[in-house]
């Protein structure tokens, strides 16, 4: 997000306590920059862990990365530290995932402090200028898988920890899990299993982005997702094209005919039924926007209304894999089925499985030709939606405002993290916030993700500032 066309309206930083002098906040930004460094080839040792918790990927480098990460914690000086798993009802159990804890001192708060050490697969070598799992610098950005989505999220909590020492003022959990790339799908027997551990006041979540490089963002809202595949069949086999085309639909072809009925002539979402949120109050500069996404010249862009609303309070749904006959392994006949897999981001307010009866319902609803149409449900994940103004908000206003130099501004994320309303359902008095170290040219989950260095080094004294000050609130 290089740009806005609408100012943003940050709210006030002074509405707390500073939590100390500006010799005292100058004085940590020193503390601060004299680790980072050390900081730095903590993170680049981090990624070079291939730690991709899919499971068509080896499994040990997950279990390598949370032992390398819990011994970063204890080397930061966190008295209790566990890798821990958990197990599902139904026998799974969760990649490792990293809980240290340092308990508060009387009366004071907890501070929750949460990343994860899983990353998404590498895609293609050739698609990346770089080793994926080399870390490499240019221009002032670390390259690499993990770089920025989560493993600098770790980085911001050692460098906090290492930045402030005995000086912590409160209770501190740092957990790290090892499947947030895959769903979190063992999230809540983890929480519930280690609920005592994981307690807090306040958690602190470093998955998120900032709104561009040298503007620091709160994230307030996050959409929620619902994915399923929905499959076409027209024959109980393939048949020969010559003989019977003419009669006979494809697969694939009545499978487009459905996909083109999920958007309208204008790009927006046509399903019945799901919810709509308001327009927020910035927005994206279309021409930044093209530059971050990559938009081909003469592709218009989907949808109504304000840029940001599109990608943050409606409705999108998109298709993400296809199931049909390839190209090399084609014949001369007609496909008797053909499966596409959806994914459907959801504005907050919206009830997951709603959306996901109103997505099937409209899928059936359309099946071309009289196509036999079967939907198999996904990933079911809540909006989030958190309260702009909250004493911890404000804290935490106040600590980026300083770090930067420059009020943040609210955002909300297309994207979503479900876990977040895990951890409001398992901790319902916790206030939330959702921060992080990604940038708009981050790139995470595609080639060449990195994150910059010089934001990464604000985040740490940002989040420094706010354990320091806190318990003020």
């Amino acid at each position: 997000m290089t740009d806005t066309a609408a100012a943003p309206q940050p709210r006030p930083s002074d509405a707390v306590p500073a939590g100390g002098s500006a010799r005292d906040v100058e004085a940590l930004r020193a503390r601060v920059a004299e680790g980072f460094p050390a900081l730095r080839a903590d993170l680049e040792a981090l990624v070079r862990i291939p730690s991709v918790s899919s499971p068509a990927f080896d499994q040990a480098h997950v279990a390598a990365s949370a032992e390398a990460v819990a011994q970063l914690l204890r080397e930061a000086g966190m008295p209790e530290v566990q890798v821990l798993t958990a197990t599902r009802a139904d026998g799974v159990v969760s990649r490792p995932a990293v809980v240290a804890r340092r308990p508060a001192p009387a009366g004071a708060p907890t501070v929750l402090l949460y990343a994860h050490h899983d990353v998404q697969p590498p895609g293609a070598a050739s698609s990346w200028s770089t080793d994926p799992f080399e870390p490499t610098e240019r221009d002032g950005r670390l390259f690499g898988r993990g770089a920025a989505d989560d493993k600098a999220g770790i980085a911001a909590h050692l460098g906090a920890l290492r930045a402030l020492g005995d000086d912590l003022p409160v209770g501190v959990t740092v957990f790290v899990e090892g499947e947030e790339e895959i769903g979190s799908p063992t999230f809540v027997d983890f929480l519930t299993t280690h609920r005592d551990l994981l307690a807090a006041d306040v958690i602190v979540v470093a998955d998120s982005t900032n709104w561009r490089v040298g503007v620091p963002a709160l994230t307030t809202s996050l959409r929620g997702l619902v994915d399923c595949v929905v499959e076409v069949r027209v024959l109980e086999h393939a048949v020969h094209s010559g003989m019977f085309g003419g009669v006979v639909l494809d697969a694939p072809t009545l499978l487009a005919r459905l996909l083109a009925t999920l958007h309208d002539d204008d790009g927006s979402v046509a399903v019945a039924g799901l919810v709509t949120g308001p327009e927020p109050e910035v927005d994206y500069d279309e021409a930044a926007l093209r530059a971050d996404v990559s938009v081909l010249p003469d592709v218009r862009l989907a949808g109504t209304g304000s840029l940001t609303g599109r990608m943050w309070t409606k409705p999108a749904l998109s298709v993400i894999g296809i199931d049909a006959t390839s190209v090399a392994q084609a014949s001369n006949t007609i496909a008797p089925a053909a499966r596409a897999k959806l994914s459907l981001r959801i504005a907050p307010g919206q009830d997951p499985q709603a959306a996901y009866d109103a997505l099937r319902a409209h899928l059936e609803g359309h099946a071309p030709f009289g196509a036999r149409v079967t939907v198999e449900p996904g990933e079911l994940g809540k909006a989030f939606q958190a309260p702009a103004d909250s004493p911890a908000m404000r804290v935490a206003r106040a600590a980026f405002a300083d770090a930067w130099g420059t009020p943040p501004v609210d955002i909300g994320v297309g994207g979503s993290i479900p876990f977040i309303a895990d951890l409001l359902e398992v901790f319902p008095d916790a206030a939330i916030l959702v921060t992080g170290v990604e940038d708009p040219d981050s790139r995470a989950h595609g080639a060449d993700e990195s994150v910059d260095l010089a934001e990464l080094e604000r985040v740490v004294l940002a989040e420094a500032l706010l354990l320091s000050r806190v318990a003020q609130a």
